[in-house]
C-alpha cells in the first residue's frame, strides 16, 4: 500500500498567536477566515466508525445529540434547531458562486408531514462577533430546506410544492449564483431514483449568505427527546472561491494543559468521544535534538474523554516543544493529528514572575478573542483559572441533571471544550492552574459536607442546594474533576470523602513559589443543618429579617474542614525548593464584598439591579449576609487567615463577579494578609459594592468614597483598598462590558518580596492603553505586610554568616508557631508583637541542619546577632 494514501495527517494549529511565543496581533477582532480558495468539499462519515462524535470538520449543538452511525451523521434527538457547523469552511464577501448538496435519510414520523419541522441547510451562519467559532455556537443563518409537510422554507419564505410530506430519502441541492447584489438560489429535491421532485428559485441579498455552512433538523419540542429524527451523507459544497482553513478543526484533540512541579510533569490533554475507533492510539511526545521522541502511548478511556500523562524527573532548562498525536486508523486511511505546545522553562532565575488571573466565564463575549489577545501581549508566566470556567446555560440548549451518564458526561464536554476553544493559547505554552467551583458541577451553590448526597427529591435548585451535598453522581463529579485538574501536582491527602468522591487539594511550586491549591466548597457544612431555624435559611440566605447572624460566630460548622486545615499547617511552614513567596488561590475570598438593597432578602435581584452611571453612588444598600461566600462560617473563616498569615501568604480567588483587594482583620483590621478577588470574564451576576458612608459627596470613579476599613456580613473585619462595581460604558454588548468584567494580573518580584496586583477591564486594548484599570489599581504590597499589627516588637538584627544559602526562619512565642518565611537576604530582623523572649528556630536546606536561639523582643532594638 502506498503509505502517502494510507496515512493523512492534521496539524491542529493554534489559532492565534501564542503567548510569550509570537508577537501581539494588530486587532482585537480577527476574521478567522482562512484566504479564498477553490473548494471541493465531500464529507467523509463512511469512512469512520460508528461513535457519538461527528468528526474534527465539525461543530455539533448539542454535541450528545448526534453521532456517526452507519457511515452517515445521525441527529437522534427530536428538539429545536439541532444543527451541524462546517468549520473549516466559510463563505466571506467575496462574489463567487457555490453549490452544495446532502443526501437526507427521514427516520421519524414525527417529521413526516409536520409542517412546523424543518430539515436541510442554514447558509450565512453567522454569530454576534466576527469569528467562525461564535458562528458555530449561536450563529443564525438563512434556512434552505423542506418541511416535513414536503414545502420548500428559504429564510422566512414558504414555497408550496406538490408534495404530500417530505420524502423518507431524498438529496436536497442548492445553487448559489450571484448578479447585481444579490444570490439566485436554485434549490431542488432529487428522489432515490435520480429524478428531481421539487424545485425553487429565490433571490437574496448577497450579504445575507456570508457565513458559515450548516445542516439542520428541527422538530419545535421544547425538551429534546431520544429519537433518531434523520441522517445525513455525502455532504458537498464547492466553488471557486470560499474561505477555507484546515487549522479551525477541532478535535480530535482539543486542547491540553500541564502544571510542573519539583522535577514532576502533569500533562492533561482533552479529546473528544472517539475511543469506538479500533485501535487509536493517544501518544506524547517530547522535541530534542531536532527528534520528535515518544514517552508514551495511551487509548481514549476516560468517561470525560481526558487522558493524563506524567513524567517523572523533569530537569530541562530550556522551553521544550511537546505535542500530542492521536493516530485513528479509519476504514480506508489512517488519520494522525497533532497538537502541539510547550513545556515552558521554570523562570527560576527571573526576578518578576507573574500569573493572569481568570474565573467566572459564561458565553456573553464567546469566543473571547479579546481577552486572548490582551493576554497575549501582557505574557504571564503562569495561568490560574480559579472556578465557573462555565455556567450551566454555557453553550444555550439548557442544561442536563439527569439521564444516561455517558450523555451527562458528553453535555458535560461541550461545555468544557468551548473553555478550551477561547482560552487553549493562554496555556498552550505555559503551565495552568485549574479549580473547579460550584458551576462547574452544576451548582449555583455547593456547601458539599465532605462528599455528601445533595437531597433532590424537590429538584435540582435552591431546596437541592440548601440539604447540602453534591446533585450529580460521584462518578460525574469525578469525571470534572479528573477534566479539570488531574494536571495539578498530587494531592496532599489522597484519600476520597463521602461516595468516593476525589480530592485535589494540593501545593505547587514553581519558579519560587508555592501555590497552597484549595477547595472551599467540598468540606463546607450547608447553612440549614447548623444555623438555627428561627433563620429561614433558603438558597444559603435568611429569610427572617429580624436574625443576627453576627451573634452566632462560633457555630459547629466547617469551611475548610480539618483535613485542608492540617494541610496548611504544613504548608506555612514548607519553604523547600528554594520558595520565596507564598500564595493561596481558591475559589473565593475569607471575606463578604458584597452589598444589596436593604430590603433583599437573597441575591436573586442581582441581574436586574440598575447599573449606574461611572460617577454615580448608589445609595440603599446594606452589607450581605451570603453564605455562599466564605464570610461564614466566620470562626472557621478566622481560622483559615490566622493560618496563611502565619506564612505571610497572598491570597488570589475567583468566584465573586466583582474584583476586589482587601486586607483581612481578625484582632484588629489590617493585621492579616491581603486578598485579591480578580473580576469575572463573562459575568451573569454582576454584584457591587456600595456600603452606606458619610462622605458620598466625596465619591469619584477613580477616589472610591467606600475605599477603608468595614465590617461585612458576617462580623468580620476587612480594609477594603479596591473594588471594581459595574456601570454604563457605553459599550455594545452592554450585557459583557457593563457588568464589570476582565482579569488580573499579578506579578511577583522575588528579590523585593513586592506583589504587584493588576485589574484589567475588558473592554481596555492593554497595547495602546496602559492606565486604565479598575479603580485603585495597580495595588503593589509587601509580602511581609501581610502579617501587621498596629504595635509590633523588634528582635535583634540577625546576621548569618553563611555564603550557601539563606535559612528558613521561624518564630515561635513559647511553642506556639508566629509566622515561617525565608528572608531575601543574610541580614533581616524580626518583627513580634509582643515584647520579651522568643524562640527563634533556622533550617538550613542544603545542609540539612537546625539552630535554635533565644532572643529578646523590644519596642526599639538596635542589637544584632551574629549567626
Amino acid at each position: 500500500m502506498n503509505r502517502r494514501n494510507y496515512l493523512k495527517t492534521f496539524s491542529l494549529g493554534a489559532i492565534l498567536p501564542a503567548i510569550g511565543m509570537t508577537r501581539p496581533l494588530n486587532s482585537n477582532v480577527l476574521n478567522f477566515f482562512g484566504g479564498i480558495k477553490e473548494v471541493n468539499f465531500k464529507s467523509n462519515w463512511n469512512n469512520w466508525f460508528d461513535m457519538k462524535w461527528v468528526g474534527p470538520e465539525y461543530w455539533a449543538n448539542r454535541m450528545q445529540d448526534w453521532v456517526i452511525e452507519n457511515g452517515r451523521a445521525v441527529c437522534i434527538v427530536s428538539g429545536t434547531d439541532r444543527n451541524l457547523n462546517l468549520l473549516t469552511i466559510q463563505k466571506g464577501d467575496n462574489t463567487d458562486n457555490f453549490e452544495q448538496e446532502v443526501e437526507i435519510n427521514v427516520l421519524s414520523s414525527e417529521i413526516k408531514g409536520n409542517t412546523k419541522a424543518f430539515i436541510g441547510f442554514k447558509i450565512g451562519v453567522r454569530g454576534q462577533f466576527n469569528d467562525y467559532r461564535s458562528a458555530s455556537v449561536f450563529g443564525k443563518g438563512l434556512p434552505v430546506g423542506l418541511t416535513g409537510g414536503g414545502d420548500f422554507i428559504i429564510g422566512e419564505e414558504v414555497f408550496k410544492t406538490n408534495l404530500l410530506q417530505i420524502p423518507d430519502s431524498l438529496k436536497l441541492k442548492l445553487k448559489a449564483t450571484y448578479k447585481n447584489g444579490y444570490y439566485k438560489l436554485n434549490v431542488s429535491a432529487i428522489d432515490s431514483s435520480s429524478i428531481e421532485i421539487a424545485s425553487v428559485e429565490s433571490m437574496v441579498e448577497a450579504e445575507k449568505v456570508n457565513g458559515n455552512f450548516s445542516l439542520v433538523v428541527h422538530t419545535q419540542h421544547k425538551k429534546a427527546v431520544k429519537n433518531k429524527t434523520a441522517s445525513f451523507s455525502n455532504w458537498k459544497v464547492t466553488s471557486t472561491g470560499l474561505n477555507y482553513s484546515e487549522e479551525q478543526l477541532y478535535g480530535p484533540i482539543c486542547f491540553a494543559q500541564y502544571t510542573l512541579h519539583k522535577e514532576k510533569l502533569k500533562l492533561t490533554t482533552q479529546l473528544t468521544p472517539f475511543e469506538k475507533i479500533p485501535n487509536h492510539k493517544v501518544i506524547l511526545q517530547f522535541k530534542r535534538d531536532g527528534e520528535w521522541q515518544t514517552v508514551e502511548t495511551q487509548t481514549n478511556s476516560n468517561p470525560g474523554r481526558a487522558n493524563n500523562f506524567i513524567i517523572e524527573h523533569w530537569k530541562e532548562t530550556q522551553d521544550i516543544p511537546y505535542r500530542v498525536l492521536v493516530e485513528l486508523p479509519l476504514r480506508n486511511q489512517v488519520h494522525q493529528y497533532f497538537y502541539d505546545g510547550t513545556i515552558a522553562k521554570e523562570p527560576l532565575d527571573k526576578n518578576e514572575v507573574k500569573a493572569g488571573v481568570f474565573s467566572c466565564n459564561f458565553h456573553y463575549g464567546f469566543p473571547d478573542q479579546d481577552v486572548c489577545n490582551n493576554v497575549s501581549y501582557l505574557d504571564p508566566d503562569i495561568i490560574l483559572f480559579l472556578g465557573d470556567q462555565f455556567y450551566e446555560a454555557t453553550g444555550g440548549y439548557g442544561v442536563m441533571y439527569e439521564g444516561d451518564f455517558d450523555d451527562l458526561c458528553i453535555e458535560y464536554l461541550r461545555k468544557w471544550l468551548l473553555f478550551g476553544w477561547s482560552y487553549r493559547e493562554l496555556f498552550r505554552h505555559k503551565p495552568c492552574a485549574i479549580i473547579p467551583d460550584d458551576h462547574d458541577v452544576y451548582h449555583g451553590n455547593v456547601w458539599g459536607e465532605g462528599g455528601a448526597v445533595a437531597d433532590t427529591s424537590k429538584g435540582f435548585g435552591a431546596s437541592s442546594q440548601d440539604s447540602g451535598g453534591y446533585k450529580m453522581s460521584p462518578e460525574w463529579i469525578n469525571m470534572i474533576q479528573f477534566t479539570q485538574t488531574s494536571h495539578l501536582p498530587d494531592p496532599y491527602d489522597a484519600r476520597s470523602v463521602k461516595q468516593g468522591i476525589g480530592v485535589y487539594y494540593t501545593q505547587w511550586k514553581y519558579a519560587g513559589l508555592s501555590f497552597a491549591i484549595l477547595e472551599d466548597r467540598k468540606f463546607k457544612s450547608a447553612p440549614m443543618h447548623v444555623v438555627p431555624k428561627e433563620a429561614d435559611i433558603w438558597n444559603g440566605w435568611i429569610q427572617n429579617e429580624n436574625f443576627d447572624i453576627k451573634k452566632y460566630k462560633d457555630l459547629d460548622a466547617e469551611l475548610l474542614g480539618k483535613r485542608q486545615e492540617d494541610f496548611l499547617e504544613e504548608w506555612v511552614q514548607d519553604w523547600n525548593d528554594d520558595t520565596q513567596i507564598k500564595v493561596v488561590l481558591s475559589q473565593t475570598n475569607l471575606a463578604t464584598v458584597a452589598t444589596l438593597p436593604k430590603e433583599a432578602r437573597t441575591d436573586a435581584v442581582v441581574p436586574e439591579l440598575k447599573i449606574p452611571q461611572k460617577e454615580e453612588y448608589i445609595l440603599g444598600d446594606a452589607m450581605t449576609a451570603d453564605m455562599d461566600s466564605n464570610g461564614w462560617p466566620a470562626n472557621k473563616r478566622d481560622k483559615a487567615v490566622r493560618i496563611i498569615r502565619k506564612a505571610f501568604a497572598f491570597h488570589i480567588a475567583g468566584d465573586q463577579h466583582m474584583a476586589s483587594f482587601v486586607k483581612y482583620g481578625l484582632e484588629e483590621f489590617g493585621d492579616s494578609g491581603y486578598a485579591f478577588a480578580g473580576p469575572a470574564l463573562n459575568n451573569i451576576w454582576p454584584r457591587r459594592f456600595w456600603p452606606p458612608i458619610e462622605n458620598v459627596k466625596d465619591h469619584t470613579y477613580k477616589k472610591p468614597a467606600f475605599l477603608g476599613n468595614h465590617i461585612d456580613g458576617f462580623g468580620n473585619k476587612m480594609s477594603v483598598l479596591g473594588a471594581g462595581n459595574p456601570y454604563q460604558t457605553d459599550l455594545k454588548p452592554a450585557v459583557l462590558y457593563n457588568r464589570a468584567t476582565g482579569y488580573g494580573m499579578v506579578t511577583f518580584n522575588k528579590k523585593e518580596r513586592s506583589i504587584k496586583t493588576e485589574c484589567w477591564p475588558r473592554f481596555v486594548d492593554v497595547r495602546v492603553n496602559r492606565e486604565e484599570q479598575y479603580p485603585g489599581w495597580p495595588i503593589t504590597i509587601n509580602q511581609y505586610d501581610c502579617y501587621a499589627k498596629e504595635n509590633e516588637y523588634l528582635l535583634p538584627e540577625l546576621i548569618v554568616e553563611s555564603e550557601k544559602e539563606i535559612p528558613l526562619v521561624k518564630l515561635y512565642d513559647a511553642d506556639e508557631l508566629i509566622y515561617a518565611y525565608k528572608p531575601n537576604s543574610n541580614t533581616f530582623q524580626l518583627k513580634t508583637f509582643k515584647e520579651g523572649v522568643h524562640k527563634v528556630i533556622l533550617y538550613f536546606e542544603k545542609e540539612d541542619k537546625t539552630e535554635e536561639h533565644l532572643l529578646t523582643a523590644l519596642v526599639i532594638n538596635k542589637t544584632s546577632v551574629k549567626i
